[in-house]
């Protein structure tokens, strides 16, 4: 199923009780409804950012519930769609903060291909229906993760609005790096995250601890 070395650190998870009926939930919900994203995507964080290669993790929430969107990366949209509002803000904030223009397209893959893991907390969602699949096992799945992300030397995390506050208790902060702020959707970016310049945060904690930079740029 995730054919990445998060494979095996995550295993286990595979053979509780909670993985079964979660899988099953998810199987009747695509039978009955169009659900986002693809099959083939609801794993794609994983499959883009090894392990190994993990230097920041981006903690969404849901996925995007509209068609076409969604594709298995936090915050990102598949390219020729739209971007959405909190990603529009994200890139204000990236142009403010270290300059770099507002990107063509809402595609981060590339960034997932330098080291930031873009991690939702709930990996799929019934299309039209925001938070549908919360409370049905995803968070348990991805608590693991953060907690494996946790086990290596260092990382930053980046917690953006109250729902990715709330997994500061899963990460050791003696020894990561946490940046933190206001969700950057419209209804809250004005509360702290913008001006909070996140980028540079993330590229000098990477810097100060002998770690090479992400390049912000996606064009």
């Amino acid at each position: 199923m995730m054919s990445t070395d998060w494979n095996p650190l995550l295993r286990a998870e595979f053979d509780k009780p909670y993985w079964h009926a979660l899988q099953s939930f998810v199987a009747s919900e695509r039978e009955q409804h169009a659900v986002y994203p693809a099959h083939a995507d609801v794993f794609a964080a994983l499959h883009h950012t090894p392990f190994a290669d993990t230097k920041v993790v981006v903690l969404g929430q849901d996925p995007y519930h509209g068609p076409r969107q969604a594709h298995g990366l936090c915050f990102s949209v598949q390219r020729g769609v739209a971007t959405p509002p909190s990603l529009a803000n994200i890139f204000k904030e990236l142009q403010a903060d270290v300059g770099m223009p507002i990107p063509s397209h809402g595609n981060l893959a590339r960034w997932a291909q330098r080291g930031v893991l873009l991690l939702n907390t709930t990996l799929t969602v019934r299309a039209a229906q925001a938070g549908s699949h919360q409370g049905k096992g995803w968070e348990t799945f991805t608590d693991e993760v953060i907690r494996v992300a946790n086990s290596k030397p260092f990382v930053v995390f980046v917690l953006w609005g109250a729902q990715a506050r709330k997994k500061k208790s899963l990460i050791d902060v003696s020894r990561h790096a946490v940046v933190e702020s206001a969700h950057p959707s419209p209804l809250s970016a004005h509360q702290g995250f913008t001006g909070s310049r996140p980028f540079s945060q993330i590229n000098a904690a990477l810097r100060a601890a002998g770690l090479s930079d992400i390049d912000w740029a996606l064009d």
